[in-house]
């Protein structure tokens, strides 16, 4: 297995920690006979040698030997290196971004050792067996051979794990091998249909609706929830040693994470990810795995419904209404899944508050979360609850922030909660008051109080909001950000203590915070000859903050016509965001819609993030931004929401933001 293992330079090789020397020893560890040390060297392997997916000259140099491994019966645990081995070998996103082209080389190293997973398929080991079909489609380059193995494995195959594998495998022929396809629909169409297993029939609907919907039967919903609750009603606890121990290494860790019942888990979101965006079966999928008698199969749609929600714009009501009756239920893991969920939704939680309330209610050991390392943080349920913006959290975080130990966190989500949150004004005041500005966690406890106090327009915190920022040390971590929260506050309500807030404010102009001081001192005083000259400074010197200056002159108007050549070769900035406010407020200065508008389209196109930016300067524009109204008419016809990423990902404001931008376009398309 190891022969030649010693004449590779290794050294002189690299992974992501430098050199590569101790990879030999992973390398061997995988053929160990200790299960904890085979299951550290893996742990290693995809920590260093394979990190994030990133392939090395050090990966590349493996993979004979991982090949070798797999191909001696003697090693053990040979399933987790064929699947390193696929995960090494797997086609990228884009184009290879190593100067050498070592990821298509490593690629090209696991096809020609391809071989070996047409005996692997025949392993006696199961775990084995699941891991090759996988395998065989993707490296072995004679697609009528390929399919011809799936098929006698298919037939010959009684072990039903293996068998999801193989129909897996089916459906990335398919799409692998278009031109061959027929012969893998036909096998996966007749897996769809009785007598076959309810799991492997769910797993062929998966399949077919990814790659052949056309395919599928017209009662798709009502036949795959009566799978999948034939399904649970048949499996047994414990029948895939869910609960086994394991090393405490990454790989172990991330199996513990796992769903409980992980095969069902996969086989829903391989029908729901093979429906998109045909939200109405998705949204009766969903209700149908929510109401399962199965506490682990509502768990697992819980789970489920996230990336849903997150995805894809639509009446969630009802489904959120189920999330939230899971509250009530007795097992731990399907309540705390579900406050999980619920805590990302904002306003869309709305329909499950009563749950939520009742939660919080009943459980005040839930308003506060512990952590073994770090600071407490607000509950989730009570998070979720105020975030909603539901008027029952109000009460109950007066109790919090009346108790010894106050989250840091719980000033974030005061603004949810409207003007119903202002009988907390007073306790958020003497909280702020009690920071100690040249502290470690002044950031961390601050901030969120600032934010908080300002949504509320607290004029009485003025006095506490000035006795932090007068404290502040100049080397004080994240010191810019508590500053710049602080002169939001001061925005916010100074006007209602002029005498006591601009004096502060003009004393910053003279600092480093001059863009933000100048934009408060406007909306505190609007004397635009207080500010005009700082913030035309800020432009023309190139100093930081830039775009706190362009927004900041765009809000004056008109009046800040004597900062329009500096905004307009801001417009041709590099930077993109620099770009958009420059061009926000050349636009509200001078109405220049052609300098302006093509530098807002393409932004909007090409940053998302840019979009919430956007569509406020329109509707401060009024009828003035009609140019630009076909982006926000397809904006509110998109059905997927605007943050999503390529991959799926998604952030956990993501739903919140792009709530927020669907109706500001609205607004903006209803007053003109």
């Amino acid at each position: 297995m190891f022969t030649g293992i010693d004449e590779v330079d290794w050294a002189s090789l690299r992974h992501a920690y430098g050199s590569a020397e101790d990879v030999p020893g992973l390398l061997r560890g995988l053929a160990s006979a200790d299960p904890a040390e085979r299951e550290t060297a893996l742990d290693g392997m995809y920590g260093a040698v394979h990190h994030q997916g990133d392939v090395y000259d050090s990966t590349l140099a493996c993979v004979p030997f991982l090949l070798a491994l797999v191909a001696s019966g003697e090693v053990a645990d040979r399933a987790g290196i064929v699947e390193l081995l696929v995960s090494i070998g797997a086609e990228g996103t884009g184009p290879d971004d190593s100067e050498d082209g070592t990821r298509m080389r490593a690629r090209e190293a696991v096809r020609v050792g391809a071989e070996v997973f047409v005996r692997l398929a025949q392993d006696a080991d199961p775990a084995v067996r699941r891991a090759a079909p996988g395998a065989l489609v993707r490296f072995l380059d004679e697609p009528a051979r390929v399919l011809a193995l799936l098929r006698e494995h298919c037939a010959r195959e009684r072990d039903d794990r293996v068998l999801h594998a193989l129909t897996e495998s089916l459906g990335l022929f398919v799409r692998r091998h278009p031109g061959h396809a027929a012969g893998a629909l036909e096998l996966l169409a007749a897996q769809s249909t009785a007598p076959y297993d309810p799991g492997l029939r769910l797993a062929a609907l998966g399949q077919l609706a990814d790659c052949a919907p056309d395919r599928l039967p017209p009662d798709l919903v009502t036949v795959a929830v009566e799978l999948l609750r034939e399904r649970s009603a048949r499996r047994s606890a414990g029948r895939h040693g869910a609960d086994c121990p394991h090393a405490d290494t990454l790989a172990s860790r991330l199996r513990r994470l796992r769903p409980s019942d992980e095969e069902g888990s996969q086989l829903l979101r391989t029908l729901h990810r093979g429906l998109g965006d045909r939200l109405g079966e998705r949204t009766a999928l969903l209700k149908g795995q929510l109401t399962s008698p199965d506490a682990v199969d509502r768990c697992n749609a819980v789970w489920m419904s996230a990336g849903l929600f997150r995805e894809w714009r639509a009446d969630w009501a009802e489904p959120v209404t189920l999330v939230g009756a899971q509250l009530a239920a007795g097992e731990g893991r399907l309540r705390d899944a579900a406050v999980s969920v619920l805590e990302d939704l904002f306003d869309l939680a709305a329909p499950a508050a009563d749950d939520l309330a009742a939660l919080v209610a009943s459980r005040p050991d839930l308003w506060v979360r512990r952590w073994e390392r770090g600071a407490p943080t607000l509950g989730g349920p009570l998070k979720a609850l105020a975030r909603s913006g539901d008027s029952r959290a109000t009460p109950v975080l007066a109790e919090v922030l009346a108790g010894r130990v106050v989250p840091d966190d719980l000033g974030r989500v005061i603004g949810h909660l409207g003007p119903g949150a202002a009988p907390l004004a007073p306790a958020l005041r003497r909280r702020l008051g009690e920071v100690v500005p040249d502290s470690a966690g002044t950031f961390e406890r601050a901030v969120p109080l600032l934010s908080a106090l300002t949504a509320l327009g607290d004029a009485e915190a003025v006095p506490e909001v000035l006795g932090l920022l007068r404290g502040l040390p100049v080397r004080l971590r994240l010191r810019d950000a508590v500053v710049e929260a602080a002169v939001r506050a001061l925005e916010a309500f100074g006007s209602a203590a002029p005498a006591l807030v601009v004096p502060v404010l003009r004393e910053l102009l003279e600092t480093e915070y001059a863009a933000v001081a100048a934009g408060a001192l406007w909306s505190v005083e609007g004397d635009a000859s207080a500010v005009l000259p700082v913030l035309t400074g800020e432009l023309t010197d190139g100093r930081p903050r830039r775009r706190a200056a362009a927004g900041a002159l765009a809000r004056l108007g008109p009046k800040a016509g004597a900062a329009l050549p500096g905004l307009r070769r801001m417009v041709l900035a590099e930077d993109l965001w620099e770009r958009v406010s420059a061009a926000c407020a050349v636009w509200r200065i001078s109405g220049d819609e052609e300098l302006a508008a093509p530098v807002l389209r393409t932004a909007w196109t090409e940053n998302p993030y840019t979009r919430r930016t956007i569509t406020a300067c329109l509707a401060s524009l009024g009828p003035a931004s009609v140019p630009l109204h076909d982006l926000l008419r397809a904006e509110l016809a998109a059905r997927r929401r605007h943050l999503v990423s390529p991959s799926g990902g998604y952030g956990s404001h993501d739903v919140l933001d792009d709530e927020r931008l669907v109706r500001a376009c609205r607004e903006v398309l209803e007053v003109v």
